[in-house]
């Protein structure tokens, strides 16, 4: 079957309404990135067929490639062709690919944030119709909570890779060397306690993202944010980033990680916090659920084995775990729609879930996206300590009331409105020169909150 392809030439209404930033973001992603957009192409220089397939460069994307001989074994003339990139390199790029009908890509990783606005703009295939064409898939296996974000009008519009909340991961033999304990849901204030008494020359207390990006040092920090009672917008989209509790927020996490953080955290991101706390250099993380892969893989990890998981941290509001996915869809300029969806299936099915724990242990499976992945026996084995803490914190976060007080949005590490992109963007920047130590804290919110009136002015103007 061959879902209808849709008109992408014409801009949603929300960005061509007044002029709004979204388009001046829009335009200079493109910018950026028009240079190093290569046209896929549907026919590979032997004359088969080629399905491309833009992704985020994670550990658990670089064994899917790693595996993607089977899917072409399965599928006989037809080749994969990946373009991996950092994350922020790939929002960027496709983004810009996608928004423009460019065709670059078959099939694009991309997440909640985007899926249902760019549904809602016609910029993705529905993919409901493939999914229930095929009743091997099992859609309703998805874990509840992500296949609500990932859907647009009662229809999913890319599928859940591996899906994750946040918590606090601990070092066990750190703890016990140091005597250092956390109750199962601490506190923000009880953490920093914590991470000074673990600090020394040769480990740090914790890990926290500093590296800029909407989707880097905001995603923790927007949940810190959410537990101080913060938050970006009031009902009237009024900006609140020099709001008493997004201040006090924003110097709690910077003095933080300046204080007991990792050595050059103002360019740190998942990855680089991934890498030191798996090899015993920090002692705490705050971060993805989605990181047991690593810290729990003896191939990567010295502390396998020996990690704790507790609650995201709470303050004056409790529940802060995010709620994401890295998820699969195809753009409506794709060629090659049936072909995408062949590969999307193999990748999301419960069949690969199986094949990788096969082939790569069971540490290797991507959490998170399937029910049925917590009742494997292989994965049960290992997944003791973390299981019910992931799904008890996917299950809680609630992406329609993110903030103790009422907000015009939705999203809880993100905002969903199209302006996030390069509004999250440009003030992660002004917050990474806080962790850095080029400005202060109350200097960075200031020209934060200048960005914020431009965006909360374009939907006041709409009320």
């Amino acid at each position: 079957m061959r879902s209808p392809r849709r008109q992408v030439t014409q801009l949603p209404r929300r960005i061509l309404h007044n002029g709004r930033t979204a388009l001046v973001a829009l335009c200079a992603a493109i910018a950026l990135v028009a240079t190093g957009c290569a046209g896929a192409g549907s026919l590979t220089g032997g004359g088969g067929r080629e399905v491309t397939v833009a992704m985020v460069s994670n550990s658990q994307m670089q064994d899917a490639v790693a595996l993607s001989s089977q899917f072409e074994e399965q599928n006989p003339g037809l080749k994969v062709r990946f373009v991996t990139l950092s994350e922020n390199e790939a929002r960027a790029k496709i983004t810009a690919s996608v928004a423009t009908g460019g065709g670059e890509f078959d099939v694009v990783m991309i997440s909640n944030y985007e899926t249902p606005m760019w549904a809602e703009y016609g910029w993705l295939v529905n993919l409901t119709p493939y999914m229930n064409a095929d009743p091997t898939y099992a859609a309703d296996d998805f874990i509840p909570t992500l296949k609500t974000a990932l859907s647009y009008q009662g229809s999913m519009y890319s599928a859940p890779f591996y899906g994750e909340s946040s918590f606090l991961m601990y070092n066990k033999k750190l703890f016990r060397e140091a005597g250092v304990s956390l109750p199962a849901q601490p506190t923000w204030p009880q953490v920093a306690e914590a991470a000074a008494r673990l600090t020394n020359d040769r480990t740090a207390g914790i890990c926290l993202r500093g590296k800029p990006g909407w989707g880097e040092v905001l995603a923790p920090l927007n949940t810190v944010i959410n537990a101080f009672g913060g938050r970006w917008y009031d009902e009237n989209w009024n900006a609140q980033l020099t709001s008493p509790q997004v201040e006090a927020a924003v110097q709690f996490y910077v003095d933080t990680v300046r204080k007991y953080g990792e050595a050059g955290a103002s360019s740190s991101g998942f990855q680089e916090c991934g890498n030191l706390m798996s090899q015993g250099q920090v002692a705490m993380w705050y971060d993805a659920t989605s990181a047991v892969s690593v810290l729990e893989s003896p191939d990567t990890s010295t502390i396998a084995g020996d990690v704790g998981y507790l609650s995201a941290p709470s303050m004056a509001k409790n529940d802060n775990g995010w709620l994401y996915t890295w998820s699969l869809g195809i753009p409506s300029s794709s060629e090659n729609p049936d072909d995408a969806w062949k590969f999307i299936n193999w990748m999301t099915n419960r069949n690969y879930i199986e094949h990788v724990a096969d082939k790569l242990g069971a540490s290797h499976i991507p959490p998170g996206s399937r029910l049925s992945t917590y009742q494997l026996p292989a994965y049960q084995k290992i997944s003791g300590p973390f299981a019910e803490p992931t799904l008890q914190a996917m299950q809680a976060a609630n992406q329609q009331k993110p903030t103790l007080d009422p907000v015009p949005y939705t999203g809880i590490q993100f905002l969903a409105i199209p302006e996030f992109q390069d509004l999250g963007t440009r003030v992660s920047q002004q917050i990474s020169a806080a962790i850095a130590g080029q400005i202060s804290v109350h200097d960075a919110l200031e020209q934060a909150q200048q960005y914020a009136e431009v965006v909360g002015k374009t939907y006041q103007r709409e009320r």
